[in-house]
């Protein structure tokens, strides 16, 4: 029996697998990216495929390895591996992890909204959960310190109760299905507060700018803007499905008897329809916009517009990773 040829050592997995300038490639990246049955892999699997990806980038090709083991091991890498320091990352802060955490969360919130300390309780669990998300997935060129992180926690959390607590005495007096979309306001709103805060080193110093080939060119505030915005944008869209249609179905079914009849099903209920949105919005949501994103080089801050000028004075557009 003859031996599959050797696979070539020349694809490049640093890259995702599809098109990104295509949504299609970027849901199918996306979708890799974010399965939950990353999760449930062993932690002898995981050392398995970071050989395979570390051995395949310095030109070793393990004999008999097909294209699509090298992509399996790849995308398993990339969901349990830091991209910059190449740790292994915290468990529930992984992208894989965004669907049942965010589920039973969301759920939870949406379930338990009508007391005060309930809607507490759930905010702040919330948000620790974002900070742990964003303190795993931080970029490596710009590092989170423990004061940022404690102050982007903080302001997240206050602003979410603030606006949760805000938006409950307000709809008091209208319909009950109003008052179900008080945590959805509370999580858009902690979203524009928590990102921004996380990722100020950035906006602050810029992030780099590259040309297509991914040769530095310096670093720019105005791509930090662009990419945090773009980045709250999907944050927001990824929450609405599930903070937008649950609360409409679960209102039809609480004026059935059959939730008067069992009303411990009310949290399971909940829990499975948020669950089933994010599936799908989690990974969709994230594949708004390319990671590797880009802008004209006119619309960059006149200092940086001169120093790519002067390597390059035909560049018409660069490049930069958004972040997640």
């Amino acid at each position: 029996q003859k031996m599959p040829p050797s696979l070539p050592a020349t694809i490049n997995i640093r890259e995702p697998r599809w098109d990104q300038s295509t949504f299609q490639g970027r849901a199918k990246h996306f979708f890799m990216v974010t399965d939950p049955r990353n999760l449930l892999l062993s932690g002898a699997t995981l050392e398995e495929a970071r050989r395979v990806v570390e051995d395949y980038r310095a030109g070793t090709v393990h004999p008999g390895l097909t294209e699509d083991q090298l992509w399996r091991a790849k995308y398993i890498y990339d969901s349990a591996f830091h991209p910059d320091t190449g740790e292994k990352m915290l468990l529930v802060g992984r992208m894989s992890a965004q669907v049942p955490m965010n589920m039973t969360i969301t759920g939870c919130m949406l379930t338990f909204y009508r007391t005060t300390p309930a809607v507490l309780f759930w905010q702040w669990v919330n948000q620790s959960f974002n900070a742990i998300v964003n303190y795993t997935n931080r970029s490596g060129d710009a590092p989170i310190t423990p004061g940022q992180l404690g102050t982007a926690y903080v302001s997240a959390t206050t602003g979410a109760v603030v606006t949760a607590l805000g938006l409950k005495s307000l709809t008091k007096h209208l319909p009950a299905i109003i008052g179900r979309y008080v945590p959805f306001a509370a999580v858009a709103a902690a979203n524009c507060i928590n990102i921004p805060l996380m990722r100020q080193r950035e906006l602050k110093l810029g992030i780099p700018v590259t040309d297509e080939n991914g040769n530095r060119l310096g670093e720019s505030t105005a791509a930090a803007q662009k990419a945090i915005f773009q980045v709250v944008v999907s944050r927001i869209g990824m929450a609405a499905p599930a903070m937008a249609i649950p609360p409409v179905i679960m209102n039809m079914l609480e004026k059935r008897a059959f939730l008067k009849r069992y009303p411990y099903l009310n949290a399971p209920l909940q829990v499975g329809l948020v669950g089933l949105c994010l599936v799908f919005a989690t990974p969709l949501c994230c594949a708004l916009f390319p990671q590797k994103s880009s802008m004209p080089v006119s619309s960059l801050e006149p200092e940086v517009q001169d120093q790519i000028r002067k390597k390059d004075p035909w560049l018409e557009i660069v490049y930069f990773n958004k972040g997640l």
